[in-house]
């Protein structure tokens, strides 16, 4: 269980810790957690990869074509970058780890020029 009363106090520790990421990178990655849990038929642990992708369906709903810029002014620009986030938030007890998980888990799950700028996909728009 975290130390911690709130969340705010958390990510004002994570800052003071480790300043690579924007605060809302930390509650991005959260509310992407969120939302994938939403789609499951049960709530279920997540494994590194099914959260990265779960990041970037977040990331195009949230903010289409400027997905990668939001994230990138964050410092998020791999899906690298967001395991560092999910065990930065794991090391303060705000989520919890499989005892297989591994930060490794994230590492080149996707690449985030293909993803997020020549594979979008215009709403509304039928691939021709």
């Amino acid at each position: 269980m975290s130390d911690f009363a709130t969340l705010e106090e958390a990510l004002e520790r994570i800052g003071q810790q480790d300043g690579r990421y924007h605060e809302r990178g930390y509650l991005f990655v959260l509310a992407a957690l969120e939302y994938a849990q939403q789609r499951l038929p049960t709530r279920r642990h997540l494994t590194g990869a099914e959260l990265a992708w779960a990041c970037r369906d977040f990331a195009l709903e949230q903010f289409g074509l400027l997905a990668a810029t939001v994230l990138g002014h964050w410092g998020i620009t791999s899906t690298a970058d967001l395991g560092c986030i999910v065990f930065t938030m794991i090391d303060v007890g705000l989520l919890a780890r499989q005892p297989s998980d591994k930060l490794q888990d994230f590492d080149q799950v996707y690449d985030f020029a293909e993803v997020f700028r020549l594979g979008y996909r215009w709403p509304g728009l039928e691939r021709r």
